[in-house]
């Protein structure tokens, strides 16, 4: 009997599969895995699947004793896992990071116990953003934002591979990462965990990052591959007040073709789990809306995978967005959006009032084994029903040196030379340089949050053996030519932006000595909430600084090492030379002096715009009509944005010049592939990489259309006097926005393709419209 109804629900899952696919599945049906899947399900209780769909917080299992070690209670874990038959925990102890032999005895523990008990294993899950930030000695790389802004893809991807193999060698199976939350407004405290303002950068770095962390086959993954949490789904970077958490208002059309893109890109190359935007959009909390969760992701991208809440975020739709009374409403509602596991980090209650729901019918049977199948499914994929754990024999190149030279080589590929007066950089040997500002000697400020710690904070002494600015700089110069004396420091006893007391006089002072003044200025690491901020402008401690340092008349090259674009209008100025280094991690001291020295060049960009007033927040796709100019008659006013550095922008040591921008048809419809030529030639005396950008600007359209988008981009490296052509493959379809109706449409007339400083005009002959959600 059985076997029969095995065999019912196998059927019934593949007719589902058919008669849902109108367009191809995000991941391919695997009719083997399948089965398995279908087994388990059919052999579990009611317990048993709720179980699975709750994760836990590993710091409700043990406590810290009186050496200030926290130990794992087995006893509490026995009670947990063999009474409530959990699916996942999360975290690290106090959100520290563990030595890589703690985290093969709490997870190999938390195996055994699952194996033994339920016969299903653990899915253990940490934030590992840019490297393994809870595992000691691991390779840290450049946040995301860095990545971002080398316009690098394959930088991307080897990150990941490194981090999905130091997880493994934890035994982790499972990251929160990528990050494709849009970079679009500079006072969120999140931006540095995204990929920038771009929906196209977002979606070909999500591609890369989910290939790297998951390998070739999503159905297959291997033991150096882990699965990936594609986060927060979705516009959760868009907050109209600017602070973390808080909703945001967006219209339909641009939800569709910008904040939805990277998670769709990230989808159909086969990320396995979504996790959900912690706030609303439009008055719709993401975890309780079907339409986002189950249409948009689930039915229209004909994707198989879990999705998964942020940190306590069922309790919020009664606590915060009130469009619950109660924690059993909220589940109920959540559940039926399409939650498959919550994330509930200190309670079973979710446990206990899922079940009483079923027993009410207010939550079908049919949502929770499509919850369950969905998590198995997950564990299939990554083997653990076969080999549980992994690590040990094999994992030798954790953290070697290997590793790290792929960490600095992305380090020094992720800075921006965005200002560069006279040719003061780079600088040679045996300039005397005073090294000044509160991010000059200090490791916390260069990796950032999620550095192992949640804040990035309370841990130097995990971060000993990198470099900071000042050593990198004695390293690369000889300690004789570095006069430190910082001026303004941080007050690490308190909040991220609080500082000490400035000593300007003594920095003045030391100014006498040297040759150039490098002031290394931004922010403090921080993370989600914890960052937000009141005012965009930098410190005035720091504005300050360098205001006085350059009455000293020395140059002046500005660090900045911050996570989002602090207001400096007022100093920039005041600076020959100008570099971001954004959040450049354990190596990017190192990168940073290659750089300045010239035994490496700059070849990054901007990944989002840099405003100078805090009434000029823009980004560079706007809407054609927001920049208007002078307008005469009765009223006249100035709509004009004033930025301090575009997106896109950067510059090098060398000249890169652009000619013979060229297509294959100039008039098209939306079935046609458009091939892009463009000639790039290295017109300097240094080798160098370019990134070549390819925009497109619709000229008339039935509503206003963007100022200009981002259609694709390369890295080009050319040699000194070397020209090369690069060769862009653009479908047509993609010209199209999302009209009034809510439906793609690309229609008849005139667009404008630009490469660097080339333009060709291109004519689409008629128009089309979609009415499937997605164009392709």
């Amino acid at each position: 009997m059985k076997s029969k109804l095995i065999i019912t629900l196998l059927i019934a899952v593949v007719m589902t599969h058919a008669t849902l696919n109108a367009q191809r599945p995000a991941i391919q049906y695997d009719a083997e895995l399948e089965a398995k899947i279908e087994k388990k399900l059919a052999k579990m209780s009611l317990d048993e699947k709720i179980g699975q769909m709750l994760e836990l917080n590993l710091d409700i299992m043990g406590k810290y004793d009186e050496a200030g070690k926290w130990q794992l209670n087995e006893t509490m874990l026995d009670t947990i896992i063999s009474k409530y038959k959990i699916g996942s925990i999360l975290n690290a102890p106090g959100t520290r990071a563990a030595t890589i032999d703690e985290w093969q005895y709490w997870i190999r523990l938390i195996q055994k116990k699952s194996m033994k008990y339920i016969g299903i294993p653990d899915i253990y899950g940490l934030d590992h953003n840019h490297g393994v930030t809870y595992t000691q000695a691991g390779t840290m790389f450049p946040q995301p934002i860095n990545l971002a802004a080398s316009f690098n893809t394959s930088l991307a991807k080897t990150m990941a591979e490194i981090t999905a193999y130091e997880s493994r060698a934890g035994n982790c199976p499972w990251v929160y990462n990528p990050v494709l939350d849009l970079g679009r407004d500079p006072r969120w405290s999140r931006i540095w965990e995204s990929f920038g303002e771009d929906a196209i950068v977002n979606a070909r770095m999500a591609e890369a990052e989910v290939q790297g962390y998951q390998g070739d086959d999503p159905n297959h993954l291997g033991k150096y591959n882990v699965a990936t949490c594609v986060k927060h789904y979705f516009a959760y970077g868009a907050p109209f007040s600017g602070k973390d958490r808080t909703p945001a208002y967006i219209s339909p059309q641009m939800l569709r073709e910008k904040y939805f893109e990277p998670f769709k890109a990230a989808i159909q190359a086969g990320a396995l789990t979504v996790m959900v935007n912690s706030a609303s959009i439009n008055g719709v909390p993401l975890h309780a809306s079907y339409k986002y969760l189950t249409k948009w992701l689930k039915e229209d991208l004909q994707w198989d995978g879990m999705i998964v809440t942020d940190w306590a975020d069922i309790n919020n739709l009664f606590t915060r967005e009130r469009v619950a009374k109660d924690k059993k409403d909220a589940i109920r509602i959540a559940i039926n959006a399409g939650i498959d596991m919550s994330m509930d980090p200190y309670s079973v209650d979710f446990c206990i009032l899922l079940k009483q729901l079923v027993e009410e019918g207010k939550v079908a049977m049919e949502r929770i084994d499509d919850a369950a199948r969905r998590i198995l499914r997950v564990k299939y994929r990554l083997g653990l029903f076969e080999n549980p754990n992994t690590g040990g024999k094999g994992y030798e190149k954790f953290g070697c040196e290997e590793f790290a030279q792929k960490a600095i080589q992305a380090a020094e590929e992720a800075q921006v030379l965005l200002k560069n007066e006279g040719g003061l950089l780079p600088l040679s040997k045996g300039t005397k340089i005073l090294l000044t500002g509160p991010n000059a000697n200090q490791m916390r400020c260069l990796n950032g949050g999620w550095t192992y710690t949640w804040q990035g904070s309370k841990a130097e002494d995990l971060s000993e053996k990198y470099n900071t600015i000042y050593e990198a700089l004695c390293n690369k110069y000889g300690k004789e030519n570095i006069i430190l004396e910082q001026g303004v420091t941080y007050n690490e006893q308190g909040a991220y932006y609080e500082e000490n007391a400035p000593e300007f006089e003594k920095a003045v002072a030391a100014a006498e000595g040297a040759d150039v003044i490098v002031a290394c200025i931004g922010e403090n690491s921080y993370c989600e909430t914890p960052g937000n901020l009141t005012d965009l402008w930098l410190s005035e401690n720091q504005r300050n600084l360098v205001k006085q340092l350059a009455a000293t008349g020395k140059p002046i090259v500005l660090i900045l090492n911050e996570g989002r674009p602090r207001l400096i209008a007022d100093i920039e100025p005041l600076a020959k030379a100008v570099v971001h280094i954004f959040l450049p991690g354990n190596y990017g001291a190192d990168a940073l002096a290659n750089l300045l020295a010239g035994e490496a060049n700059f070849s990054a960009k901007m990944p989002y715009t840099y405003p100078r007033e805090i009434n000029s927040l823009a980004n560079y796709d706007y809407k054609v009509s927001e920049e208007v100019g002078t307008m005469a008659g009765a009223y006249n006013y100035d709509a004009k944005v004033s930025l301090q550095w575009p997106f896109g922008y950067g510059i090098s040591y060398t000249t890169f010049d652009y000619s013979n921008l060229r297509v294959d048809k100039k008039t098209f419809t939306a079935d046609d592939e458009i091939t892009v030529r463009v000639d790039v030639r290295n017109a300097g005396s240094r080798a160098g990489k370019e990134p070549v950008l390819l925009y497109s600007s619709d000229l008339v359209a039935s509503i206003v259309p963007d100022n200009r988008r981002l259609r694709d981009f390369a890295k080009v490296e050319l040699l000194p006097g070397e020209r090369k052509t690069v060769t862009f493959s653009l479908p047509a379809k993609n010209l199209a926005f999302v009209g009034t109706d809510n439906k793609w449409i690309l229609e008849e007339g005139d667009f404008i393709l630009k490469v660097g400083n080339q333009s060709v005009r291109i004519y689409c002959s008629e128009t089309k419209k979609w009415e499937s959600p997605n164009i392709d």
